[in-house]
């Protein structure tokens, strides 16, 4: 266990864990904030996330193919994450319209299996589309490595950790800054309050989906860019963690969903130095079996409205 104590393998690990976790954090934000609302858990979430990673994989396939991804790498990395995240703020919105609004005032079970419900439909509408087959995201941009003394980082890595942090800090500062914002923070704190204040509490629980899944979909991309393989089961277990970890940081609490992503990726990281790399999954839901045992309300506490 000597290894523990060389500095390049503890910063490679923290360099690996600020990976992973900017995703888990990207997805887990979109749990927070429906629960901050709707007190419901979207579990049809990492189905977004996968068809955001669908989309953007069908963006930088059309640019490959039609030669403009040569000329334009960057351009088209940029197009295939806003196209990636229309498709899946389209569906967040439509999962929201169909699935959840009719339930809202249903017994709380109803609107969870609806949710099940909308996953295992997502799972077979994308198994349909591409025949079970999994897919390989086109290598625009070959993997590089920038070098600081004795360690180093790729450009992927580095890409993910600085847009996964642009993202989650532009998200906090529109909730906190913004009309809109203001608008989300008085539905989550009471929807009746908010509505006789002239809220339009409807269009605010939309837009809570569409900003989710979108953030979703940047996550579904830089996995698709990082990891290169996609398939229709990929939203499974990255959703299941990502609710795990908006469960550490504190539910319905952004920088804690924040926080618990990063805490998470973290964990597994360093995990994987103590035990085999498959049983990392035994890390994220053993922490979530300890939070939920010693401190339910998470690191920082849940925050939920009063009326869900």
């Amino acid at each position: 266990m000597s290894y523990l104590l060389n500095p390049q393998v503890i910063i490679d690990q923290i360099i690996n864990g600020l990976t992973i976790g900017g995703i888990y954090a990207l997805i887990a934000l979109g749990y927070t904030l429906v629960y901050g609302i709707l007190f419901m858990i979207n579990f049809a979430h990492g189905e977004i996330f996968m068809f955001g990673s669908f989309g953007g994989f069908a963006a930088l396939t059309y640019f490959v193919n039609s030669g403009f991804s040569d000329t334009h790498p960057g351009l088209s990395i940029v197009a295939a994450f806003l196209a990636a995240m229309v498709v899946s703020a389209i569906l967040g919105a439509l999962l929201e319209r169909i699935a959840y609004r009719p339930l809202r005032n249903a017994p709380r079970l109803a609107p969870l299996i609806s949710a099940i419900g909308a996953s295992i439909f997502l799972q077979n509408v994308m198994m349909l589309i591409i025949k079970a087959r999994m897919q390989v995201y086109p290598d625009i941009i070959q993997e590089e490595f920038l070098e600081f003394g004795w360690f180093s980082i790729s450009y992927f890595q580095l890409f993910i950790i600085s847009g996964s942090v642009l993202l989650m800090v532009g998200l906090y500062l529109f909730i906190q800054k913004t009309k809109t914002g203001k608008a989300m923070r008085a539905v989550a704190e009471d929807r009746d309050a908010a509505s006789l204040m002239g809220i339009d509490v409807n269009r605010i629980i939309l837009i809570t989906f569409v900003i989710g899944s979108a953030l979703a979909a940047a996550a579904g991309v830089m996995v698709g860019i990082y990891y290169t393989q996609i398939d229709h089961m990929m939203g499974f277990i990255p959703g299941i963690k990502a609710f795990t970890a908006a469960v550490l940081g504190g539910i319905g609490n952004v920088p804690g969903a924040m926080l618990g992503g990063y805490f998470l990726g973290l964990a597994e990281a360093f995990g994987v130095l103590f035990m085999p790399a498959e049983y990392k999954d035994v890390i994220a839901f053993g922490l979530l079996v300890l939070v939920l045992i010693f401190r339910p309300s998470g690191i920082l506490g849940e925050v939920v409205s009063e009326r869900a």
